[in-house]
């Protein structure tokens, strides 16, 4: 199907061009040149100079000069005339001086105690030994430091045995801790019988496969009876590896794990672990970097109530009924430790 507009292209086909030019005149000629050169403007591929005619009439000025421009520039600027002011400028002042409220000085005035004139001529003849046994009388504290003794020896200058003040007494930083980790985990997978503590507190850069290697490491050991490992970021994996642990060893009596990264989910394989541990006596668990929750409390004192041998547990409840379930069932575990003990002894 044909479109429309092509029935009346047919019409153009036998139109000379030639013959149509030769009939323009100079003008047409030139108005038809200028609109020619400007049927496309917006083509990309010719340089922005070609894409249009010049229609200026000045003729060109030649190669850029920099000054020549910027003098131009300043000429016009000073020929330019003002735009002027609707309201002229008379510098004059109108409206209210803001002046700032001056607030009124309050003017201290000391108090005068006035005394009987016995008490004042008591006080008046008074020593300094006298002075001082009567504000250690009444209680003035701040003369007197609790490391302080009266001697009554005092220079008549002022009270130096009185206002005199403490000698500061340095405090050091806790000194790093000296525990070869590898020595350690060697011997602890020697099962080395000289070795009954290890102490891996505060040491923040053992790696996670390391603390890892102890905790199967200990799975076999029969001679370590205490594992510290406070500080050392240790996580939920580390603590699985540790339930694990607890599940095998039999020698282990105090665990420390307090001050690291575990959640509740490390904390629950613990206590299902100490659920089938009967050698453990004690364990710490407290200020882990986020709260356990009540659930997990509440599975922690079910243990308790469980086991038999714990009789430290180091954690701080946040739950009134977990934390009173927990005391109930530590004093129960500590009071079969004493019967046993009166037991062995009888």
């Amino acid at each position: 199907m044909a479109l429309s507009f092509k029935k009346d292209l047919d019409k153009y086909k036998d139109i000379d061009e030639d013959e149509i030019l030769n009939k323009l005149s100079e003008e047409e000629l030139k108005q038809l040149e200028t609109v020619l050169e400007e049927v496309d403007p917006e083509n990309a591929l010719l340089p922005a100079g070609l894409r249009q005619k010049d229609q200026t009439s000045k003729s060109a000025t030649g190669p850029f000069d920099r000054e020549r421009l910027l003098k131009y520039l300043e000429k016009e600027a000073m020929e330019y005339k003002d735009r002027d002011d609707i309201v002229p400028f008379t510098g004059e002042k109108k409206g209210k001086v803001f002046v700032p409220k001056q607030k009124p000085k309050e003017m201290f005035q000391e108090e005068v105690t006035t005394l009987d004139p016995e008490l004042e001529e008591a006080l008046s003849s008074a020593t300094d030994t006298e002075l001082c046994d009567l504000a250690a009388i009444l209680g003035v504290h701040t003369l007197v430091t609790s490391n302080q003794t009266y001697d009554g020896t005092g220079s008549k200058e002022g009270y130096n045995n009185v206002v005199k003040g403490e000698k500061m007494n340095p405090v050091f930083d806790e000194p790093p801790n000296p525990t070869n980790v590898e020595e350690t985990l060697q011997r602890v997978k020697t099962n080395d019988s000289s070795l009954k503590e290890v102490n891996l507190n505060n040491i923040k850069n053992i790696p996670i496969p390391t603390l890892k290697d102890f905790a199967k490491a200990m799975e076999k050991n029969t001679h370590v009876t205490k594992f510290s490992l406070a500080a050392t970021r240790s996580n939920d994996p580390v603590a699985v590896a540790f339930s694990d642990m607890l599940r095998e060893n039999k020698t282990l009596q105090s665990l420390n794990l307090e001050s690291n990264f575990i959640t509740g989910a490390g904390v629950q394989a613990l206590v299902e672990a100490l659920r089938d541990n009967d050698t453990l006596t004690e364990i710490k668990i407290d200020n882990q970097r986020q709260q356990l929750g009540t659930t997990v409390e509440m599975e922690i004192a079910k243990m308790l109530e469980e086991n038999n041998s714990i009789v430290k547990f180091g954690y701080h409840f946040t739950q009134q009924g977990p934390r009173s379930r927990a005391a109930a069932a530590i004093t129960k575990n500590n009071d079969l430790v004493r019967r046993r003990r009166v037991e062995r002894d009888q």
